[in-house]
Order: C-alpha cells, then structure tokens, then sequence
C-alpha cells in the first residue's frame, strides 16, 4: 500500500452515527466525522466518502413476506441519502465545499451520479460524498463504496468499523480473537471473516485495491490510519 496518498474513499457506517442512541443521528458523532474529514484535506488529500443508511434502515435486514427485496433495498438506498444531506449540511457549515452525488435519480435533493461529475470535483477540492448506493438492489453500500473508489481512482478505501481492524473471530463475543496487521484478499474470503460482503472483497482484489479497516474513536482516527499510526488492519 502507498504511503502517501492523493485521493481516498471513507467508507462510514450508517450505525456508527448512531453513537449510544438507538435510531438516528448523533450530532457530537456527525461533528466529529466532520472534523475527521477536515483533517485530511489539510494535508492536501482529496477525500471521497459512502455512508451507509443503517441508523435509519437496513433493507437487507428488513426483507420479509410482505416487503420484497428490491423495495427493501430502495428503502435502504434512501436512508443513505438523508445521512449524506445530513453530513453535507454539517461540512458546509465548517466551510469545507461538499457535494452529493447520488445514485438514484433524486435531482430535488441531490445531483445524479456520474463518473466525470465525481472527477471533476474532486480535483476541484470538493468533498464528495456518493449516495444512494449503485441506485439497484442487492448491492451493500460495501459494493457500491469499492465501486466508487475505483471509478474515482483512489488510492485505497478506508473503511470505518467499530472494532480496530480485522479478527480472526468476532473480538466482542471472543476475548481471544486475534487481530491481523494484514491480510489477503484471498484469505478474507475463504475464512469468510466478516468485514465486507464478498463482492467487495473480489472487486477490491481483482483490482488491487487496499482496504484500511480502522476504529473510529475520535477525529484523529482518520488521519493516524492515513499516516500509519494506531491499530488497523490492511487487506491487500
């Protein structure tokens, strides 16, 4: 993996701005993404981000007999554009130029995805931030995030968890769970070790994309996974 870096994608949890709550948004947990963000264009890195819509709805999660899951995904979809206008309303008032390229075709709320749209802002400095996911069901906004880093040419995905990297078992339900400093594409997959959906996994190593799973704690997280600093695990 580079040491240095000129363009990333955060990937961020809809979850994890949750904070202690049990639905919604957290602002001290929005504030500090924001913060986190700032950080990383002081050092003259372009930073692209996907947010995830779980705090809101998860249409994986929510499919059943009376809800189909293309309409559960369409749901989720939405849920990550009310984070993303959320996380932009935020960064504008800190003064950092965002912008909200979606997936789905919502042109009252946000610009529609496309690839030249993305290019060009982020060589402007603008922050963007991609939502409504691939704009189809049965992708995880994992998929639509390694997607969007390789569309956009990053360097390397940045994915924010609640855990300090990737473990051999689950760290919260097994004390001895051990944590890699790094691992393959290959080893992901066929010890299926539940980071990211396999989609991702197999997009990431067929491009040889790396993947930093880091914790986020504070608003220091970001940068210190970026500058090599703390724990975190590397999949490449």
């Amino acid at each position: 993996m580079k040491k240095t870096f000129k363009r990333i994608l955060l990937k961020l949890s809809g979850e994890g701005l949750m904070g202690k709550q049990a639905f919604g948004i957290d602002e001290n947990i929005l504030d500090m993404f924001a913060e986190s963000i700032k950080q990383v264009r002081q050092e003259k890195i372009e930073v692209c981000i996907v947010i995830g819509g779980g705090n809101f709805y998860r249409g994986v999660n929510n499919t059943n007999k009376c809800v189909a899951r293309p309409i559960a995904d369409q749901a989720g979809m939405i849920a990550t554009v009310i984070n993303a206008l959320f996380l932009k309303s935020i960064l504008d008032s800190k003064g950092i130029p965002s912008e909200i390229l979606s997936g789905l075709n919502i042109p009252q709320v946000a610009e529609t995805y496309s690839y030249r749209s993305a290019k060009s802002l982020l060589k402007q400095g603008t922050v963007v931030i991609f939502a409504g996911g691939t704009g189809n069901p049965y992708f995880t906004t994992d998929t639509g995030a390694t997607l969007r880093a390789l569309e956009t040419e990053c360097d390397a995905l940045f994915k924010a968890t609640q855990v300090d990297g990737v473990y051999d078992s689950d760290p919260k339900k097994n004390p001895n769970a051990i944590r890699y400093a790094t691992v393959s594409y290959d080893d992901v997959i066929t010890k299926e070790l539940k980071v990211m959906d396999m989609t991702a996994i197999s997009m990431a190593r067929e491009n040889k994309l790396p993947i930093v799973v880091f914790k986020q704690v504070d608003k220091n997280s970001l940068i210190d996974a970026i500058k090599g600093k703390g724990n975190y695990t590397i999949i490449k």
